[in-house]
């Protein structure tokens, strides 16, 4: 017999559930593995790489993010969304495993998550397996061009055309200039003349050739790799609604990740000169020194490379507003991308049958706390943006305050499926914050890092920090790290922050006296974990 799900009875109207109804009278004889999958929601997973909730649906006044913020009037948008780990692989691999760092042991940049958990079911291929087809482009999991993680997909990654292979090689390297271009050409061919493969030598020119920060070209959205990127995406996805199966799209930009490269016209779309910067262009009074983050990101592009090199000097307003700027053009080129694949949608009448995920992996400073780019626990690097639109959600068009975290993606998406998740999940699915989005809730959210890299002039010491958000709170503890064995050491420093009256975590209460018996409760409720949390 064919199974209604339970995203269709929560979500579906008293028309469509007629319509639906008589569907299961003339289908009666459809197969059993078509009668699994019939129905079922499709899914576009948008993933926007450095993306903080610096946009119109947050609130900002800075930033023109027409498209992202028309998603958000019909879903929900998640105000207090955190990840795990503010940098890149870790988050990415957290929320698609729905596992926490320290379960699958990726604390870094270079540790794929099957190292330690080969047998790990992501998001992804939780949906393959239970008849969807899934598909990707651009940047999902961090390792995009050396391991998408095959098993996750029904096809090999997407690429861009291969009439020009700088887009698929080159996303964000300045190439667009000649006299830019012919040196990396020339840097290519050396490695190519040392006996260097080609394969290799691509792959350098994606990550590795930093030259300039901004680049302000006046050039077509596909001149760039996420605006080439799109045209495939958008293909696609009438590719896939011939198919006639449910499918999983993800579909990850790269901008507003540096370089900040984008087309002139998302330039133009402000005025520098009245970009505002940071108010709290300084360090957090009474912060420990392992708190701070580097300037290394930045530092790494050859334009930049006379700028402090810890936190401890600032950054000159110009600068500061070049790059606000630049960030500003980037997110303002992602959101007109973005608009496309939701035009897309409606062109083929696939917006009522699909979910729609939006989010960015982590926060991003643009000059707060004297530090640029991402990798701490402060708010500003592990609040995200994550916006759901499931089709007849009550919830939709409203803000929910509520804490949700990133490991609870994948049991939501597979609750809205009506899919099986796997019981080592460690999130919680939100599903009912989608029909009411101020029911009682989570009573924290768990973030941590890694500091291995330099920090205010030392280096070689490793710590790691844990931090636990309340709707009232940030309490983080530091530990010296024991790389070897992977585990805590003794208790090198303590944060407390008060999100009420010090949402810019701007003073450190830690020492503060009267505060003492808020730090015992809390450290206990950090020490208790994610499970004491729960709703």
């Amino acid at each position: 017999m064919f199974r209604i799900l339970p995203w269709a009875f929560r979500y579906a109207s008293i028309h469509s559930l007629i319509i639906l109804a008589v569907g299961l009278l003339v289908s009666s004889t459809i197969g059993a593995e078509q009668e699994a999958t019939l129905k079922r929601p499709n899914v576009l997973f948008i993933a926007v790489d450095d993306l903080r909730p610096e946009l119109g649906c947050y609130g900002s006044e800075a930033v023109k993010s027409p498209n992202i913020d028309r998603l958000a009037n019909s879903g929900v948008t998640f105000t207090s969304a955190y990840c795990q780990q503010a940098v890149c692989n870790p988050s990415r691999a957290s929320l698609l495993t729905g596992l926490r760092p320290d379960t699958i042991c990726v604390w870094d940049l270079p540790t794929h998550f099957r190292a330690k958990r080969p047998d790990t079911v992501t998001l992804p291929q939780c949906f393959l397996q239970q008849g969807y087809h899934t598909a990707v482009i651009g940047k999902i999991f961090h390792h995009n061009l050396t391991l998408m993680d095959p098993v996750s997909w029904s096809e090999p990654r997407l690429d861009t055309p291969d009439a020009d292979k700088r887009k698929m090689f080159y996303p964000g390297v300045e190439y667009l200039d000649p006299k830019t271009q012919a040196r990396v050409d020339r840097i290519f061919q050396g490695l190519l003349d040392e006996g260097q493969t080609r394969e290799y030598v691509h792959l350098l020119g994606h990550r590795h050739i930093k030259l300039k920060a901004t680049e302000c070209s006046d050039v077509p959205d596909n001149a760039y790799f996420d605006g080439a990127q799109t045209d495939v995406a958008v293909a696609k996805l009438a590719e896939l609604k011939r198919q006639g199966k449910p499918f999983f799209f993800g579909v990850g930009y790269h901008k507003p990740h540096l370089p900040f490269t984008a087309p002139k016209k998302y330039w133009d779309m402000y005025d520098r000169d009245r970009i505002p910067l940071a108010e709290n262009d300084f360090l957090p009074k009474g912060a420990p020194p392992m708190a701070m983050s580097t300037m290394r990101e930045l530092r790494d592009y050859e334009d930049m490379s006379d700028l402090p090199e810890t936190s401890e000097g600032p950054v000159s307003a110009d600068r500061a507003r070049l790059l606000r700027h630049g960030y500003l053009a980037c997110v303002s080129y992602v959101d007109a991308q973005i608009g496309r694949l939701l035009d897309e949608l409606e062109k083929l009448d696939l917006d009522d049958d699909t979910i729609v995920v939006l989010w960015g992996d982590h926060g991003w400073k643009l000059g707060e706390h004297r530090g640029w780019c991402k990798m701490t626990n402060y708010e500003i690097d592990t609040r995200v943006p994550l916006i759901v639109r499931v089709p007849g959600a009550k919830g939709n068009g409203k803000p929910c305050g509520r804490l949700v975290e990133f490991v609870d993606i994948y049991p939501t998406l597979c609750d809205l499926a009506g899919l099986d998740a796997p019981a080592e999940l460690e999130g919680t699915s939100f599903v009912s914050l989608l029909d009411d989005c101020d029911r009682p809730w989570k009573k924290a959210a768990f973030s941590q890092f890694l500091r291995t890299d330099k920090w205010m002039g030392s280096e070689g010491i490793p710590y790691m920090g844990y931090a636990i958000r309340t709707p009232e709170w940030r309490y983080v503890e530091w530990y010296r790290w024991d790389a070897e064995n992977a585990t805590c050491r003794e208790l090198v420093g303590r944060e407390l922050y008060d999100e009420r009256k010090d949402p810019d975590e701007n003073v450190n209460l830690i020492d503060s006296p009267e505060h003492q018996a808020t730090i015992e409760t809390l450290a206990e409720q950090l020490k208790s974990g994610w499970k004491a949390a729960r709703p």
